[in-house]
């Protein structure tokens, strides 16, 4: 085999794969369109804390590995988690701003993987929260300026559901 050959396929066997990731995250994203996260923070809410985090991802619940492309939090993005007296509200860089309201939130633990995520043991904070179709979704989040735990014991203050018994 010559050499310009062996370039030659291997530029085409890259083209290939990158084709069939673009192609399987375009699938996903058509099967998930109809699941929507509730946007926009209620007008009198009190702020109570405000923290630095890196979203990592939702997925189907007690599922770490099946991601769901939930608009608008199909990517991974910083931002801030903003705990209010009526809830949690995501806001991502680039998106707007998610609002997980008491009623909706099932539960918050810690995770140690998630997705393509994996980190020491209990070092994400998964939010457990109920879409307005009633599917349970997990979204997991990493704490950037210090541990999970200051974060967990508010989000856990904020669920309305008593805690569904899943561990991660």
């Amino acid at each position: 085999m010559t050499r310009d050959l062996a370039v030659f396929l291997t530029i085409a066997l890259a083209v290939v794969i990158v084709a069939s990731i673009l192609f399987a995250w375009r699938a996903r994203l058509r099967r998930d369109s109809g699941v929507t996260a509730p946007l926009g923070v209620p007008e009198h809410a009190e702020v109570t804390e405000r923290v630095e985090v890196l979203y990592v991802g939702t997925t189907r619940h007690d599922q770490p590995l099946e991601r769901v492309a939930v608009k608008p939090l199909e990517y991974r993005a910083r931002g801030e988690l903003v705990l209010t007296d009526r809830g949690a509200a995501l806001s991502l860089d680039g998106s707007p701003t998610v609002f997980l309201a008491s009623e909706r939130l099932v539960a918050a633990d810690l995770a140690t993987v998630a997705i393509d995520r994996v980190v020491e043991p209990n070092g994400l904070v998964r939010l457990v929260w109920r879409e307005s179709s009633g599917i349970l979704l997990d979204s997991f989040l990493r704490v950037a300026n210090s541990g999970p735990q200051h974060v967990l014991t508010e989000l856990q203050r904020l669920c309305a559901a008593p805690e569904t018994g899943a561990t991660s």
